[in-house]
């Protein structure tokens, strides 16, 4: 069973200080402004089909560790892009990871998984080879009742807001229909633009194509794809979107002069682009995304850092998000001052840094946020969503940046189950930071509290210019 005191402090003083100021914060809402929920999921409302299909398959952190031991992608019912055999039997897949469920010991995938079994399916036995049936059978009898529909959970995980993140082509079908359904869940879009503007993208042309067709625009001219992006941007605004968010392995921005981004823009659309006009039209891009922001007031996410898609056959098989997306060294710098030279004291402007090289909070991250307005940090990401990543960010960052120019906990995920428990590990997580700062008399603990409550709701919220 879950210890109550679980992440919190050794020492006994301190983790008095721990419990107190999570009990202000255990229970509120939660906030999810970034993710990779699916809208289909709250639009629909079906019933989730089975336990692997809800907790194994889409979950890419489960994924990665369980090929890492050697277990193929096609026994853990991932279908690949040709015709070559893989299983559909969820049992015996979920069969298959109980079996190797004691690869996650000391994971934060193997705290989030603890915690959704006993509090979301009151199993309280460890998952294992033994105990594999029992526990299938007990998900897949609650996940067939109207409690575990996708609209019933978003209410009893206490969810307030949800942004997903969808494609700048992506029609909206599904959040059209949330809005229609006058379903009192907020469920939002977000616009990811990536396809569209990283020539290196496998679906740049086609999305690029994609644009011109949704807005009626000429996007093989410059101002035509400039004036497609803000077209489809405000229909994005028009179903809830206060966010946009841009994925590169580099931070590196440009500025421009118009007549040279058109000549840019031209060899790239002409297929004479090389790798370095590649990269040189994606820094562009990332400021006239800004200047758009300026006009508009979408929040701008930048995620920098990941080498996506590192082994190519895995790519070429099974496609994107499988696992194989690695941390990679990250400037900022220098790569975002072009971008900051032109925009960077704008109060109309908010930008969210992520970052998967831990190097920089210090160095860069925290100096960088600690004095330019338009500047925020977002959470520890990804590879570092884990007790000691959240940890060390509020460690290297806080003396810098302080509390407030970061914008509390998103939990990027894309198993929905795993929502609570990941906002829960990042509460308890703040709460023994701050209980350290108690402790050290860095901090009242009146005002320990009620930062501990800005980090886990009311920075979320405005940072991402949520009103409700």
């Amino acid at each position: 069973m879950l210890s109550e005191d679980r992440l919190f402090p050794i020492d006994n003083e301190q983790r008095i200080i721990a419990r107190e100021i999570f009990s202000q914060i255990e229970k509120l809402p939660l906030i999810c402004p970034h993710g990779h929920t699916e809208p289909s999921w709250f639009s629909e409302n079906e019933l989730f089909p089975d336990p692997a299909k809800l907790l194994i398959t889409p979950d890419h952190y489960i994924l990665r560790m369980l090929v890492s031991q050697g277990l193929s992608y096609s026994d853990l019912g991932i279908e690949p892009k040709d015709d070559s055999f893989y299983t559909t039997d969820s049992h015996k897949i979920w069969k298959l990871f109980a079996k190797h469920y004691y690869l996650f010991r000391g994971t934060p995938s193997r705290l989030w998984l603890d915690y959704t079994f006993e509090k979301l399916f009151g199993i309280e036995k460890r998952l294992d080879a033994e105990t594999a049936d029992e526990i299938y059978d007990l998900i897949s009898e609650k996940v067939r009742s109207d409690e575990f529909r996708p609209r019933a959970l978003y209410d009893q995980f206490n969810i307030e807001i949800i942004a997903t993140t969808d494609a700048c082509t992506d029609d909206l079908k599904y959040h059209k229909k949330i809005v229609e359904d006058g379903w009192q869940g907020l469920v939002v879009p977000t616009y990811r633009p990536d396809a569209a503007i990283d020539p290196n993208h496998s679906e740049f042309m086609s999305s690029v194509a994609k644009l011109g067709e949704l807005t009626g625009e000429d996007t093989y001219s410059w101002q035509g794809y400039l004036n497609a992006h803000r077209t489809r941007r405000s229909y994005f605004k028009s179903l809830g979107a206060t966010a946009t968010d841009h994925g590169f392995t580099t931070a590196q921005t440009a500025d421009l002069s118009t007549t040279e981004a058109e000549i840019l823009f031209a060899k790239i659309m002409s297929g004479q682009g090389t790798t370095s006009d590649h990269d040189l039209f994606c820094a562009q891009m990332l400021t006239e995304m800004a200047s758009m922001s300026i006009d508009d007031g979408l929040v701008m996410q930048l995620h920098c850092g990941s080498h996506r898609n590192h082994n190519n056959r895995v790519f070429d098989q099974y496609g994107r998000d499988k696992g194989f997306d690695i941390p990679a060294r990250t400037e900022y710098v220098s790569a975002l001052q072009p971008l900051l030279n032109k925009f960077g004291m704008e109060k109309n402007l908010s930008i969210i840094l992520f970052t998967l090289d831990e190097s920089v909070y210090a160095r860069e991250f925290a100096p960088l946020a600690g004095a330019y307005p338009c500047l925020k940090l977002g959470p520890a990401w990804w590879f570092h969503d884990s007790p000691e990543g959240m940890m060390r960010f509020r460690q290297f960052t806080t003396e810098t940046a302080g509390f407030y120019n970061s914008v509390g906990f998103n939990d990027d995920t894309r198993a929905f189950p795993s929502i609570p428990a990941r906002h829960d590990v990042a509460r308890r997580v703040d709460a023994s930071f701050l209980s350290g700062q108690v402790a050290q008399h860095i901090l009242d603990i009146d005002e320990a509290i009620e930062v501990a409550i800005d980090l886990t709701y009311r920075l979320p919220k405005s940072a991402y210019n949520f009103k409700f």
